[in-house]
């Protein structure tokens, strides 16, 4: 299986993140969808999770999900 087949694992941070394991996504923690790694614009850095919208990351702080 090649990086571009497979989830990234990132480490979040404030202003960015840091790709641990090469891949060409990350999994939302709320909806599961697969979240291109160039689209990525919603994360939690405390969670260490990322988030397919503004929505679904804000259901998620708000504990809904």
């Amino acid at each position: 299986m090649s990086p571009s087949d497979r989830a990234a694992t990132l480490f979040y941070q404030p202003n960015g993140f840091r790709v641990l394991t090469p891949g060409k996504f990350v999994t939302c923690a709320v909806s599961g969808e697969a979240i291109a790694l160039d689209a990525l614009r919603y994360w939690c850095v405390e969670r260490q999770e990322a988030y397919a919208s503004p929505d679904l990351a804000t259901r998620r702080l708000l504990g809904g999900a």
